[in-house]
């Protein structure tokens, strides 16, 4: 699938929005409760998997049903989430791009988890972002840039115990071979005056959060 867009959608929050970021030619993966949601607005799951605790027997007969293929798992002798193992499926199928939708919401546990999900995406070279209402979320481990797009506000957290050589180019508050561990705030609500920025860095996992109000 070389070239093609993974879209995951699984359980968290999940809104009008959603649709807006699933394009034609997309791969659509229902993770649990985000295969409901993937049909009832119209579309053919890819593949549902997960261990589907939270729909209804009628909800899972017609998620079955509705969905290409359909992989149902045992929610006691399962060791992953229903998310890892969406994006599991989705990297061994080594797209160039793999976006999560509902991967935040009121479990703040399954939140991070998700985000920590990252990191495998990015050590594999494939572009992996978490998008909501407000957030983009993505981990880098290389120079990138940045768009500003429909976001106010760019943060930078590190996802390794730091990150070091950090130089940026078209934000509001510079920084120049900055190095940031856990436990800082120095990288929070910086902002792009320029459409694109450019982020540099030597060392390390960068969480990098467009947001906006």
């Amino acid at each position: 699938m070389n070239g093609k867009r993974i879209i995951i959608v699984t359980g968290g929050t999940l809104g009008d929005w959603a649709l807006g970021v699933i394009q034609e030619n997309d791969v659509l993966v229902g993770s649990d409760r985000g295969a409901l949601y993937l049909i009832q607005h119209g579309y053919k799951p890819h593949i549902s998997l997960g261990d589907f605790d939270s729909v209804t027997a009628e909800e899972l007969s017609l998620i079955r049903s509705s969905s290409v293929s359909f992989i149902e798992c045992d929610p006691i002798h399962k060791d992953l989430t229903d998310t890892e193992m969406a994006f599991n499926w989705a990297l061994a199928e080594q797209p160039e791009q793999i976006i999560l939708l509902g991967a935040l919401g009121t479990r703040f546990d399954h939140s991070l988890a998700n985000v920590h999900l990252l990191r495998k995406g990015t050590e594999l070279g494939i572009a992996c972002s978490i998008i909501d209402a407000n957030n983009q979320i993505i981990v880098m481990n290389q120079t990138t840039r940045i768009e500003r797009g429909r976001y106010s506000h760019i943060s930078l957290l590190p996802l390794s115990l730091e990150v070091t050589g950090i130089t940026l180019h078209g934000f509001a508050y510079p920084l120049h071979q900055a190095t940031l561990q856990i436990g800082q705030s120095l990288g929070i609500s910086n902002i792009l005056n320029e459409p694109e920025g450019l982020i540099e860095l030597q060392t390390g996992l960068l969480l990098v959060i467009q947001s906006k109000d």
